[in-house]
C-alpha cells in the first residue's frame, strides 16, 4: 500500500484519493455543451513549475447554471454534470481539464458574468487555498463581466485562456511580476 506523500503546509495528500493521471473529464458522455479542453502550468515566481500543485475546477453548465443546493438556477443536468473537478499538477507543473464551455452567470447586481471557471490553488507553502478564474479569449462578453471589470485592464490577461489548436492554455504564477490575479474570497 502506497504512503502518504510528504506532509506539507496544506498536506499531506493521499495518492489513493488523488490518483496520477493526465487530465480529468468534468464532463461525462452526453452532457449538453460544447466541450472544451483546458490545459495550464502551474509556476513559482521564479518561473520553474510547482509538480505537487491541487488544481480545483468548479463551474456552471452550458445553460449558466451551477449544481449547488443553494444556486437560484439549479442545474438540471445533476445526475450528468456536477460542474466540479480536481486534478493534481505532473511533473512539469501542467495539468488538463476536459469539460464543456459554461454559460453565463448571474453576478453582481444580476449582471451576466462571461463563461469561466472557477479556480481552486492548493501548493506547498500555502497556507490557505488560493481562488482564480479562468476565462476564455473567444468570448465577446468578457468585455462586460463585471468581476473581470474590477481587475486592472494590465492585470486581466492572467486570468484568460489562449485558444490555439483547439484546446486553451492558461499560465498560473505564484508571485512575482507576471502573478495570476487572485480574489479574497
Amino acid at each position: 500500500m502506497p504512503g502518504p506523500t510528504p506532509s506539507q503546509t496544506i498536506g499531506p495528500f493521499f495518492g489513493v484519493l488523488i490518483p496520477e493521471r493526465p487530465s480529468v473529464s468534468i464532463a461525462p458522455p452526453g452532457t449538453l455543451g460544447t466541450r472544451v479542453t483546458v490545459t495550464g502550468t502551474v509556476r513559482d515566481g521564479q518561473g520553474a513549475p510547482v509538480s505537487d500543485a491541487l488544481v480545483e475546477t468548479w463551474q456552471a453548465d452550458a445553460d449558466g447554471r451551477w449544481n449547488h443546493p443553494d444556486a437560484s438556477r439549479g442545474c438540471d443536468s445533476v445526475d450528468r454534470f456536477s460542474g466540479f473537478g480536481r486534478i493534481p499538477t505532473d511533473a512539469e507543473g501542467g495539468f488538463a481539464i476536459e469539460t464543456i464551455k459554461p454559460g453565463p452567470v448571474p453576478g453582481p447586481d444580476d449582471r451576466l458574468q462571461a463563461p469561466h471557471l472557477v479556480v481552486g490553488l492548493f501548493a506547498r507553502g500555502l497556507l490557505a487555498r488560493l481562488v482564480t478564474r479562468i476565462y476564455f479569449d473567444d468570448e465577446a462578453t468578457n468585455a462586460q463581466d463585471p468581476v473581470l471589470l474590477q481587475v486592472p485592464a494590465d492585470r486581466r490577461s492572467t486570468l484568460i485562456a489562449i485558444q490555439r489548436d483547439g484546446v486553451y492554455h492558461v499560465e498560473i504564477v505564484l508571485q512575482g511580476p507576471a502573478e495570476t490575479v487572485f480574489f479574497d474570497v
